[in-house]
C-alpha cells in the first residue's frame, strides 16, 4: 500500500504523464514490483496508460478524492496557526483573504490590539485587482486579463503583475485606507492553483521600508506553512 501511494505522490505540478523511467527516478522501486503496482492502480482508476512508449498519468479516482477533500476543506480553520504566528511575530492586524470571482473575501482576521490599527473584518469584499492581498491573487490566477481594466490602466496593472510574479509578494500604501500600508503573499492548493493571500496590515507611522521587508519574510514562511496544510509538495 505504502509503495502505490509513493507511486501516486511522484507526480508533481506539471506532470501531464510520466514513463516508466521517470517515475523509477521518483520512486524506490524494482521495474516489475513498479508495474505490478502501476497495473494495480490502473484497475482501481488511480492511474491511467497510454502511448508507444506507454506514459502513465494520473486517472479519475485520484480527481473524485480530490473533489471530496477539497469540498470538506475549511481553509480559514486551517489557518488559525499561521495568523496566530504572524500576529505575535508583527503586533498589527493579520488576514487570510480568498479569491472569489472578481472578488477576495476576508475569511479570517485577527486585529492589532495596538491603540493605532486598520482592520476591515471577516466578509469584507474588495475586487481582486484593489490592494495589496487582492492582486498577489490576481498575479497568480491562470487568466488574470479578465479581471483586467482596459487601455492605459490595464497595461501598467499587467505590468504590476509580472512584478509580483516575480518579487512573490506585493505592498500598497494609502490605497484603499489612507495612512495604511499592506503586506501580502500568495497561498496556493496542492495543485498549484492559488487560493487566496495572507496579508498584514499596519499604519504607515509604524511600518517603514524595514518593517515591510520584515513582513515579507514572515508571511512568506507562513503561506508556505498554509500551502503545505493545503496540500502543497513545494
Amino acid at each position: 500500500m505504502e509503495r502505490a501511494l509513493d507511486i501516486l505522490l511522484a507526480f508533481g505540478p506539471g506532470d501531464q504523464a510520466l514513463t516508466a523511467g521517470e517515475l523509477l527516478k521518483r520512486v524506490d522501486l524494482s521495474r516489475p514490483t513498479l508495474y505490478r503496482l502501476l497495473r494495480t492502480l490502473e484497475n482501481k482508476g488511480f492511474i491511467i496508460s497510454s502511448g508507444v512508449p506507454q506514459r502513465f498519468a494520473l486517472g479519475a479516482s485520484v480527481a473524485q478524492l480530490a473533489h471530496v477533500w477539497s469540498t470538506g476543506l475549511d481553509v480559514a480553520a486551517l489557518a488559525q496557526p499561521m495568523l496566530q504566528a504572524l500576529w505575535e511575530q508583527t503586533c498589527e492586524t493579520v488576514a487570510l483573504l480568498l479569491h472569489q470571482g472578481d472578488h477576495r473575501v476576508c475569511v479570517a482576521e485577527l486585529p492589532s490590539a495596538q491603540p493605532l490599527s486598520f482592520k476591515r473584518g471577516v466578509g469584507h469584499r474588495e475586487a481582486v485587482a484593489r490592494g495589496a492581498s487582492g492582486r498577489v491573487i490576481l498575479a497568480h490566477l491562470q487568466a488574470p486579463e479578465v479581471h483586467l481594466p482596459t487601455g492605459p490602466e490595464g497595461d501598467a496593472l499587467r505590468k504590476r503583475l509580472q512584478q509580483i510574479r516575480e518579487q512573490g509578494y506585493e505592498v500598497s500604501r494609502d490605497e484603499l485606507i489612507k495612512g495604511a500600508v499592506a503586506v501580502a503573499v500568495p497561498v496556493f492548493l496542492g495543485d498549484g492553483r492559488v487560493v487566496g493571500s495572507l496579508a498584514v496590515f499596519g499604519p504607515s507611522v509604524r511600518v517603514d521600508a524595514a518593517c515591510v521587508r520584515r513582513f515579507v519574510e514572515l508571511l512568506k514562511s507562513q503561506s508556505v506553512r498554509l500551502s503545505q496544510a493545503l496540500g502543497r509538495r513545494s
